[in-house]
């Protein structure tokens, strides 16, 4: 499955970037603990810093992985984008809606 995580480095996470800290080769490590891969990585300007395209192999290792660098303290803001096949998802809601009888 894949996946966009964005980042807003803390200033302390700044300074190590600004020290020469390998981002790249930290994210690669990261996602290879867990049996994911990397797509792409981008800093960039605005509301996020960085933005990291990834390859993991289901829903629990996307979320372990969140939940590690949201408790790293490395970042103010971190959040993920989980990518969907829209085609299921309509498919799933027509039956919900179908079967759903709403109150009132």
């Amino acid at each position: 499955m894949k996946a966009i995580l964005l980042g807003t480095y803390t200033a302390n996470a700044l300074k190590g970037l600004m020290a020469g800290s390998d981002r790249k080769a930290a994210i690669e490590a990261l996602l290879n603990e867990v049996g994911g891969s990397l797509e792409s990585l981008s800093f960039t300007r605005g509301e996020y810093d960085v933005v990291v395209v990834a390859t993991f192999p289901n829903t629990t290792s996307l979320v372990g992985v969140a939940t590690a660098i949201k408790a790293s303290g490395a970042f103010e803001k971190a959040t993920f984008l989980e990518e969907l096949d829209i085609a299921d998802v309509i498919g799933v809601a027509s039956k919900a809606a179908d079967a759903y009888t709403p109150a009132g």
